[in-house]
């Protein structure tokens, strides 16, 4: 088997609006692409560096060298990849870059042969969510309409402490699809949350996502005796939950490829998840089709798809998806 070449660059990635969720804001993000080829074919992955998890483009792109400087000239199995990504501790959402972009070369380009690599069920389309990031409250009903977010099945919004209850009414008001709350970690007083969870106990919500921070695990299992909703955990899912915990703190999970570290390992906690009857949830960070397609590939294992991102995107540069009416299909459904 030939060599693979490994390289990676930066991407910079203007967005169309401001993207505020409760611990930061943003205009533009900047994502890795990694490239493997071995003369025939070049798989690619994507990285889409978080701060919360100590992640950055350039802590990424030092890490990526000392990969590439010692990797050898193939990997024998994805156990094989992920031990030297270990060794070079590399962070996750570069291992998924790494991983996905090593499956994809193995593949030759065929979601048919990657499907029979991780056993999964093929699905070349699904509805996904829509999410609203944090606005003065006033401005939402607008923002709605000008992005024409009725198309879409279920919509989540991002909000803080002091916005939550106005942001959560307004959207209500006059959103038919169902609300996913999403809070990023919002809350630190668990009694506040609850009073907050109280005050809109009669509004039509579909779930609450992550209100407290993930460090607060026993406020988490008590909060759950208290919440009107089905709760779910997203900054609570890395690379290696905590299971016995979960159960007894949330209904559900948002997995998210980045923070899982590849295809491998986030099927294996959405496949735990499931085993102990938690809901299922595939998530992302602000990416290119490129990564939400890698998504797409295993959403057979989701009861709710949240892939939306590539569409806030001022330019995609890659186009290997399509949305309309609220719906995400493969442009070429044979092609990674």
């Amino acid at each position: 088997m030939p060599s693979i070449h490994w390289s990676i660059e930066k991407l910079s990635l203007p967005l169309r609006y401001t993207w505020k969720i409760s611990r930061n804001a943003t205009d533009e993000k900047t994502n890795l692409i990694v490239r493997c080829a071995d003369g025939s074919y070049v798989g690619k992955g994507e990285a889409a560096p978080n701060i919360r998890y100590g992640e950055s483009p350039e802590v990424l792109l030092t890490q990526f060298e000392r990969f590439a400087n010692t990797a050898p000239p193939d990997f024998a199995s994805v156990d094989e990849l992920q031990a030297h990504c270990h060794q070079c501790e590399v962070a996750y959402a570069l291992r998924f870059a790494i991983e996905s972009a090593w499956y994809h070369l193995r593949a030759g380009g065929r979601r048919e042969q990657l499907q029979r690599t991780l056993n999964v069920e093929f699905i070349d389309h699904s509805a996904t969510s829509y999410t609203i990031p944090i606005m003065e409250p006033g401005v939402v009903k607008s923002f709605y309409d000008n992005q024409r977010l009725k198309r879409f099945p279920y919509i989540k919004l991002k909000v803080n402490r002091e916005l939550a209850e106005d942001l959560t009414r307004q959207v209500v008001s006059f959103s038919n699809a169902p609300v996913m709350l999403d809070a990023n970690e919002a809350f630190t007083d668990v009694e506040d949350c609850i009073r907050f969870l109280e005050k809109i106990k009669k509004l039509p919500l579909e779930l609450v996502e992550q209100p407290l921070p993930s460090s607060m695990r026993e406020e988490s299992t008590y909060l759950k005796k208290y919440c009107p909703f089905p709760l779910f955990a997203d900054e609570a899912i890395t690379h290696d939950p905590d299971f016995e915990w979960l159960l007894n703190s949330f209904d559900g999970i948002n997995m998210k490829l980045m923070k899982a570290g590849g295809y491998s390992n986030g099927l294996r906690i959405l496949r735990e998840a499931r085993h102990h009857r938690l809901r299922t949830m595939i998530g992302c960070m602000v990416e290119t089709s490129l990564g939400i397609s890698s998504a797409l590939n295993i959403i057979s294992m989701a009861d709710y798809v949240d892939l939306d991102s590539f569409i806030l995107l001022q330019k995609e540069p890659f186009g290997l998806l399509t949305e309309f009416e609220g719906r995400l299909s493969f442009n070429d459904s044979d092609r990674l």
